[in-house]
Parts: structure tokens; sequence; C-alpha cells
């Protein structure tokens, strides 16, 4: 309970005036304040969360006068099932495994294997953000997700690269 409220107040504010990153807002916070803030998760914790996703204020305006993606929720549904299905087959033969972000480490390397500029782009990651071992395989497994949501059968630069900027919260700097 203590955790998800903790997490609650975390994922609601930035920084302790609530308007680090805003668009329209300064925040009043200094950088010492907003790193201290943001270092009450530890690494390991924050390494255990497969997708880090900065959301910022969206204004009237943009609401009332951006034109939305032509998705629909339905055609969005179709991918998502047909992804599942596509784990349910890739994983058929495992007891404890029905899809990608719960595949155990050893497997990780053969399911989500990376072309040439595919390892290139993950090792400059891992290095620039100094990820660790663990954000490594959640990067893959995210990436194969979304090369599954994408209907491709290997993982591309694209899929990669998006998995990689849901680790932004293990980016040093982040806060300051």
């Amino acid at each position: 309970m203590a955790l998800s409220v903790y997490f609650n107040k975390y994922a609601t504010n930035p920084c302790p005036c609530g308007y680090y990153n805003h668009p329209d807002k300064d925040c009043v916070c200094g950088p010492g304040v907003v790193k201290r803030y943001v270092s009450k998760i530890s690494g390991p914790l924050l390494d255990r969360i497969d997708l880090h996703v900065e959301v910022t204020p969206v204004s009237y305006d943009e609401l009332t006068t951006t034109e939305r993606p032509k998705v629909s929720s339905a055609e969005i549904r179709a991918r998502v099932l047909q992804a599942r299905e596509v784990q349910a087959k890739r994983f058929a033969d495992l007891h404890e495994v029905y899809c990608n972000a719960q595949m155990p480490s050893r497997m990780v390397r053969e399911v989500c294997a990376l072309d040439q500029a595919g390892i290139l782009l993950l090792k400059t990651a891992m290095e620039r953000l100094q990820l660790s071992a663990r954000a490594y395989d959640r990067i893959l497994k995210v990436a194969r997700t979304a090369a599954d949501l994408g209907g491709s059968a290997t993982i591309r630069i694209e899929d990669l690269s998006e998995a990689i900027h849901y680790r932004s919260l293990d980016r040093e700097g982040w806060a300051g």
C-alpha cells in the first residue's frame, strides 16, 4: 500500500512544486531540489519499471484544435490482440511464459536478436545513458513487443529506438 501511494505521488508531481518541464509555467524548484526529489525512487526500483513516460499538460487549444490521429480504438485493439496471438504462439511450449515481459534473461538473447545497426544503437544507449543489465533486458523485451505490435518478425531500429526512449528516467541529468 505504501509503495502504491508513493508512486502515485511521484507520478503526479515531477518536482515539489509540480511544474518541472511544464510547457507554460516555470518551476520554482532549484536543480538540486528537483534532483533530490527524483532520486527518492531508488535506481533498482526504477529499473523494474518497463516504461517511463513523461507526460506534460495539454492546453485547451491543443485539445480542441489539434488534428487527432485517425486510428480507432477497434484498430488498436485488433493490433494488440494480434500481437498477443503472436506471443502466445512464440511461448506455446512454455508453461510460465505467456508474453514478452515474462521472458527470462537467457531467452531474451534468442527471441530479441538484433541486427548490426540495432546492436550499435543499443550499445551506444547503454554507454551514454549508463543503463543497467536489467534495463538492457527490459529494452529488448519492449522492443520485441513494439515489433509485434507493428507486425514485424524482427526488431526494427524504430522498435529499438522507441524502447530506449521509454527509459527516460534512467537518463543521467534528467532532473538538472
